[in-house]
């Protein structure tokens, strides 16, 4: 989910028209309707199918306004913003987006030459995402992600990842198959977890830890699947996990402090310092060639602009 968003509107809109819908959401929205849907059973009669997405964390609405100031709109003249715009030169992974400004003028960027791009950093984070352990959206009759793995990352298009739990749902996505209306191909439950593999390490070992930060600082935290253990990843792992949550925290703080300035060096500064210690952090939790590689990379990127001149 890459911006801020409820339900609440459409759901009430919706509500004893007649109507039945298939309805789309992140995991804790698929959860929230199932609940709603036990409340409200007339309303539950409405949602024909629930299609959840895969996600690694919500952002706040400043994480567009951050893309698109940095491709040249202030928050103030932001109008609307596509988040992700495929390339055919590259990889799946590595898309652009396209910030509208109010009259109308599109600003493309490439998502990987932001500061705070990168899932893993996550900026704009809200806290509550912490506490989630739902990776393929579990109340869902059908949960779609993208298939990180290496053997789909050429394709520009993009792949999904696909797991399904309704029997209506594998009926009609094997007759659009056969239609040619998409691609089909069996993937092993241990492929369907490897191209998700950062979200089941964050929301197992890393919730861990987290949840025995939490009581440890004598904060309540909520009954999950996984025990508060701080010893569930390694020293230097925890500290790439400590490091991710409070570039989380600093960048809800410093952005509202550059927006009300309207300067965005007041965010971006403190932010590259934190980026730059969480990317020292990760690389450390990895060994020492890593750690070697980490370090030798800045002066490799230096010598290679020289030779440019």
């Amino acid at each position: 989910m890459y911006s801020a968003t409820t339900l609440a509107d459409v759901v009430a809109g919706i509500r004893g028209d007649g109507r039945t819908y298939a309805v789309v959401g992140v995991p804790c929205f698929i959860k929230a309707l199932r609940l709603l849907s036990d409340e409200l059973p007339d309303l539950g009669a409405q949602f024909g199918v629930y299609v959840g997405l895969v996600c690694g964390h919500l952002k706040s609405t400043f994480f567009a306004e951050s893309l698109a100031w940095q491709a040249g709109v202030p928050p103030t003249e932001l109008d609307r913003i596509d988040f992700r715009v495929k390339n055919t030169d590259r990889y799946a992974w590595d898309y652009d987006y396209d910030a509208v400004n109010a009259d109308g003028t599109h600003h493309l960027r490439r998502s990987a030459d932001t500061i705070d791009g990168g899932w893993g950093f996550g900026a704009f984070q809200p806290e509550a995402c912490n506490f989630c352990d739902d990776v393929f959206a579990e109340g869902a009759d059908v949960a779609f992600a993208d298939a990180w793995l290496g053997r789909y990352a050429a394709d520009w298009r993009g792949t999904n990842a696909v797991v399904i739990r309704d029997e209506r749902v594998r009926h009609l996505l094997r007759s659009a198959a056969e239609r040619g209306d998409v691609e089909l191909e069996p993937l092993s439950v241990e492929d369907a977890a490897r191209s998700q593999a950062g979200g089941f390490r964050h929301r197992r070992a890393g919730l861990s830890l987290r949840l025995a930060d939490d009581l440890a600082a004598g904060l309540s935290v909520p009954v999950k699947r996984v025990e508060p253990d701080r010893s569930a990843v390694s020293r230097r792992r925890a500290a790439v996990l400590r490091q991710r949550r409070r570039i989380s925290r600093l960048s809800l703080v410093t952005f509202a402090d550059a927006r009300e300035a309207g300067d965005y060096e007041r965010y971006a500064g403190p932010m590259r310092r934190a980026i730059r210690r969480y990317r020292m952090l990760d690389a450390w939790s990895q060994g020492a060639k890593a750690l070697a590689r980490h370090v030798a990379r800045p002066v490799v990127h230096r010598a290679r602009r020289m030779l440019r001149r």
